[in-house]
């Protein structure tokens, strides 16, 4: 059992043409996201995970009753743009194989590195 939803915080009262709902439905029918894409209007969530670029990545785990745990953060895999390493997802994908088989990560955790959010002025 696995679930996720991706969550923009970026504003749309300083980029309403990019980043606005309308725009998000759009991409996510383009792309046909298997998952919700939400808007954090009031970038709480943002502020409240620390978030500070786009795309960053967090992966909780529950064990039995415990509530669930932030278990990884970081980047997607190793990929930039114009660093001609492929998009493979690899860091993501090990850290849920690891939480998955209750193992613990085997490799260092690397920020995500993307755009920064627009936050309201």
């Amino acid at each position: 059992g696995l679930a996720s939803v991706a969550i923009s915080s970026n504003s749309i009262v300083t980029h309403p043409q990019q980043d606005g709902p309308e725009y998000m439905a759009e991409e996510a029918k383009l792309f046909k996201y298997p998952f919700p894409y939400l808007y954090d209007e009031s970038q709480e969530v943002a502020k409240g995970f620390r978030a500070v670029c786009t795309p960053e990545f967090y992966l909780f785990k529950k064990d039995g009753r415990r509530p669930f745990e932030l278990f990884y953060h970081g980047q997607f895999d190793d990929s930039r743009p114009s660093n001609n390493v492929p998009v493979t997802g690899r860091d993501l994908s090990r850290a849920i194989d690891c939480a998955l088989s209750g193992q613990e990560l085997p490799f260092d955790q690397k920020p995500s590195v993307g755009c920064s959010i627009k936050w309201h002025k």
